[in-house]
């Protein structure tokens, strides 16, 4: 029998199921065949479920034209990635300092070898070759400004206070716990930049990717599962904005919320959300995350914890 072109059913096997293709089978030379198209996941715990609700949305390049499904995250999605962001927190809070930024360093060598890729996608999101090349270059460069810091915000943050009295007196910050980020549309460097200030200084998070341009999200999220990073530090989802965003703010297990990339006119029902259990709120800044990263988005998701101990 011939092999069957790629119009021709594949015949049954006398069970019913349809025959194997042999080794040799396949669409004859020249002709066309199906691509296999990939559906974008969330990431969730370190792992890459599909969503609950089984929705996906269609992600089109700057021109119009088909790219990918991205899944379309639901309610419970949502609850899901709080939860295991709250398992993950006295893990990787307790980690020492030096070695967080070790793991984020190992991210910034990853996010380098998968530098075509990232230009790929900020280039079907719009951007020119030379621009796509120069931000993803720019996210490389901030990730390893921020994994530099782990180990000396402490210092710089903290402090020995001059006090009255036989006692030292010392104030450090701590992570706040599970911070809700709703990312800018800057699908990479605008992401990089809200994201990595706060696990470097050891919160988890939740963070609702650019839902034009989620592709550079999920990529980044596969870099981060094959990374030192323990599953449920960091958890992305895709999906409409105005669906997620009041769930996270409302959300009680959820410590504070990072509006970057909120329209400054939808920013205040969020924050009123938020204040149900006294969330701590960095509220939209503009286009401030594009220009030279500062200590202040790191310090943002901090408390400062004072110890008085007795001299001798």
């Amino acid at each position: 029998m011939s092999n069957p072109t790629p119009n021709t059913p594949v015949p049954d096997s006398p069970s019913g199921s349809p025959m194997p293709a042999s080794p040799r089978s396949g669409p004859r030379s020249g002709a066309p065949r199906l691509a296999v198209r990939k559906t974008y996941k969330l990431f969730i715990a370190g792992a890459f479920p599909r969503s609950e609700s089984g929705r996906s949305y269609v992600v089109n390049d700057a021109k119009g034209a088909f790219l990918a499904y991205a899944a379309h995250a639901s309610r419970k999605d949502a609850r899901d990635a709080v939860t295991a962001a709250r398992k993950a927190f006295a893990g990787w809070a307790g980690r020492a300092a030096y070695n967080r930024g070790q793991i984020l360093y190992r991210i910034a060598e990853m996010l380098e070898g998968r530098r075509a890729q990232f230009i790929d996608e900020l280039r079907a999101a719009g951007l020119a070759k030379t621009a796509a090349a120069g931000e993803v270059e720019a996210a490389i460069d901030r990730w390893v400004w921020y994994a530099g810091w782990a180990d000396k915000l402490t210092t710089v943050a903290g402090s020995a206070n001059p006090i009255s009295g036989p006692f030292f007196n010392v104030s450090t910050p701590e992570p706040t716990g599970v911070v809700a980020v709703i990312a800018p549309d800057s699908p990479l460097l605008g992401l990089v930049s809200v994201l990595a200030p706060v696990i470097v200084t050891g919160n988890t998070c939740v963070v609702i990717a650019s839902e034009p341009a989620p592709l550079p999200a999920i990529t980044l999220a596969e870099v981060l599962a094959t990374s030192d990073l323990p599953g449920g530090v960091v958890n992305i989802l895709t999906g409409h904005r105005e669906e997620l965003a009041p769930i996270l703010a409302s959300h009680m297990d959820v410590n504070a919320l990072d509006l970057a990339g909120t329209p400054t006119d939808q920013a205040g029902p969020l924050q009123e959300a938020a204040a149900g259990n006294l969330k701590r709120v960095l509220p939209p800044t503009g286009d401030e995350w594009t220009t030279d990263p500062a200590t202040t988005r790191m310090t943002a998701f901090l408390e400062t914890k004072t110890v008085w101990h007795p001299i001798g």
